[in-house]
């Protein structure tokens, strides 16, 4: 598939696509500003609280500063924010004691999950719509697109 038109412009399935994305992107973005308004938060603390909850490592203050692109004072304040609030707490849980990991709260899951329940169930609906071979091909674009997005030094655990 070509990715320009032969006048250099991009290829019209890429325009779809990008409309699609920023769609996609608004919506999840209105659903993740209402969370944040209902619990106390900024948009920012939410992003923070998807990276401790998909991390499949356990994340440090640092490595959170690194997914989400902030200063150390912004994700101090993030933390703090969220700790107060009763989504996630810091657990030093190795040798070394200065290692501060910092874990979401189990029964504060609780709460995202009824407040993104309609995004569940809709994604849900649509899901159903999708063969096993479709949904692995929609997987593994969303999965590439995120890693050419986060590119060189920016993990993704």
């Amino acid at each position: 598939m070509r990715r320009q038109t032969e006048h250099g412009a991009p290829h019209p399935d890429l325009l779809a696509l990008a409309v699609q994305l920023r769609r996609l992107n608004g919506e999840v973005n209105r659903l993740v500003h209402g969370f944040a308004a209902d619990q106390g938060l900024h948009p920012t603390d939410v992003q923070a609280l998807s990276a401790i909850l998909d991390s499949t490592v356990p994340l440090t203050p640092g490595l959170l500063r690194q997914r989400l692109g902030l200063t150390s004072g912004a994700v101090t304040a993030c933390v703090d924010r969220l700790e107060r609030a009763g989504h996630i707490t810091r657990v030093r849980e190795s040798s070394d004691r200065r290692v501060v990991h910092l874990r979401y709260v189990p029964g504060a899951q609780a709460r995202a999950r009824f407040h993104f329940k309609p995004l569940a169930e809709a994604t849900e609906r649509v899901r159903r719509g999708f063969s096993e071979s479709e949904l692995a091909v929609v997987l593994r674009f969303l999965g590439d697109l995120n890693e050419e997005l986060a590119g060189p030094g920016h993990p993704q655990a």
